[in-house]
């Protein structure tokens, strides 16, 4: 009970406070001000309704993209299908992939001579 109290006190409070200061704005605030807000208002809510158009355009035109390139493909089964072949065979490791270039068991070159080297590590 005594929050639901404190609940409706805090709402009162609330609805005072917005009155009292809608009547302060309203006597200091320069004439037109309460107009250019709602104005504000109307401005926002506009650019949000063309977010939400541009929005839906872009997913419609992603929608059309992806059929032209793939067709009438399910694109969830190709990748499962996908996924199963990777599963079968493990991808091979980095060294193997170099080994496979011919350039993994060939030695490093190192400088012999560290004076022509302009920096150092040690």
């Amino acid at each position: 009970m005594r929050r639901l109290l404190w609940v409706a006190v805090g709402v009162g409070l609330t609805v005072v406070v917005i009155r009292k200061a809608g009547d302060l704005a309203d006597r200091y605030a320069p004439p037109g001000a309460r107009q250019a807000a709602g104005a504000l208002a109307q401005a926002s809510t506009v650019a949000r309704g063309a977010k939400a158009e541009f929005l839906a355009a872009m997913r419609e035109r992603e929608e059309q993209l992806r059929h032209d390139l793939v067709g009438d493909v399910d694109v969830e089964a190709l990748r499962e299908e996908r996924a199963r072949h990777r599963a079968a065979s493990p991808a091979p490791t980095r060294r193997q992939r170099a080994a496979a270039r011919g350039w993994a068991d060939q030695p490093t070159e190192d400088p012999e001579d560290d004076a022509n080297v302009p920096y150092s590590f040690f």
